[in-house]
């Protein structure tokens, strides 16, 4: 099999996409590895019409779900191409990590849920400012993740992105924790993966989803942390670290301070982990914060109604503004450069990441 192009042929037989379905997601590529990789697309079979008896007005709500096939063999460093026979439209790209010590660029950006319009400029402004080998979505992609009509609209936004970057999600509280949020991104609630000399732990801040009963959620919470722990002390030999998550430890949002202490919590095991930096979601803005050698970035600008920066912790923060935007990361193997750019392409704040030596 050619290093630079690969047929899915695989398919053929085994994961029929019938005729009459529509594609209306993907493909993207998940669980990116040295070795392996996930190419996914999401298909709408058929679709359901509902209203109240005697009205005028309907719902309609498409039947969707994720098809997929899982390549091996695959090699470090590489670009490959992909398509499925047949399907004009199933085809793309992706890089595989590189080896420790080559540079690297991702992205990083969140909280599209709302205003289809504003997360569209937002997704142009990526394409034309980063050429990202990954992206790191911080959560909340749609407003309500059990309303199947939803998602159609987020996958048509970020097409022509997703088919060009491995995509690393993290949960957000408007996933809410549905069925369709793992089926279509196929990953766990939390988990790990490293690219070239960083590695990268996604956490599923979301609590108050993930279980019906209050001992529930804190068994959830209490088995993530210490795996958290765990994985952090095998990794110290990454040159960076990080945690992603949707919720923030820290905010200049006046009236949410102290609305996630479960994350505060979290802070102390950063700084004896040596985290390098911690990537958020939820507030829709841009945060930066640094605290005890660890960078706390927020980057909830995806197209969600903005929120007020007015209250920024003192002696902490670095820069907060209230506008639409992402992080475009760039690294040369041993400074990460990284730039939040808005959606007309200017740059708010730009700082550089340093890896620990081995």
């Amino acid at each position: 099999m050619s290093s630079k192009f690969l047929s899915l042929l695989a398919i053929a037989g085994s994961l029929p996409v019938l005729a009459a379905d529509a594609v209306i997601g993907g493909p993207f590529v998940v669980n990116a590895s040295a070795r392996a990789a996930t190419v996914v697309w999401i298909v709408q079979t058929d679709q359901v019409a509902i209203k109240v008896r005697g009205a005028a007005d309907q719902r309609v709500a498409p039947a969707l779900h994720a098809e997929s096939v899982t390549l091996t063999g695959l090699r470090p460093g590489m670009v490959y191409e992909y398509n499925v026979p047949g399907k004009e439209a199933l085809k793309g790209s992706f890089k595989t990590p590189p080896p420790v010590g080559q540079g690297f660029e991702f992205v990083v950006y969140g909280d599209n849920r709302t205003r289809p319009d504003v997360h569209r400029k937002v997704i142009e402004s990526i394409l034309k400012n980063s050429q990202p080998e990954f992206i790191v979505q911080t959560g909340d992609m749609v407003e309500n993740g059990t309303d199947p009509s939803l998602w159609p609209i987020f996958f048509d936004i970020e097409r022509e992105l997703l088919r060009k970057a491995a995509f690393f999600p993290a949960e957000g509280n408007h996933e809410r924790n549905a069925r369709d949020y793992f089926e279509f991104f196929q990953v766990p609630s939390y988990y790990s993966f490293n690219w070239g000399n960083a590695h990268f732990c996604v956490l599923d801040s979301d609590i108050a989803n993930v279980a019906p009963s209050e001992v529930g959620r804190q068994a959830f919470w209490k088995e993530q942390t210490a795996w958290l722990e765990e994985d952090l002390k095998k990794n110290q030999n990454a040159a960076f670290r990080f945690v992603v998550a949707h919720h923030p430890p820290i905010t200049a949002v006046a009236n949410r301070q102290g609305n996630n202490p479960h994350m505060t919590a979290l802070m102390p095991l950063l700084e004896q982990m040596h985290v390098t930096a911690a990537l958020f979601g939820h507030d829709h803005n841009y945060q930066h914060y640094l605290k005890n050698g660890i960078h706390y970035v927020i980057t909830g600008g995806g197209g969600a109604p903005l929120y007020d920066v007015s209250k920024p912790p003192e002696g902490i923060t670095q820069k907060v503004v209230s506008t639409e935007n992402f992080l475009r990361v760039r690294s040369d193997g041993k400074v990460m450069h990284v730039d939040a750019i808005d959606p007309t392409g200017a740059t708010l704040d730009s700082f550089d990441l340093t890896g620990a030596a081995h």
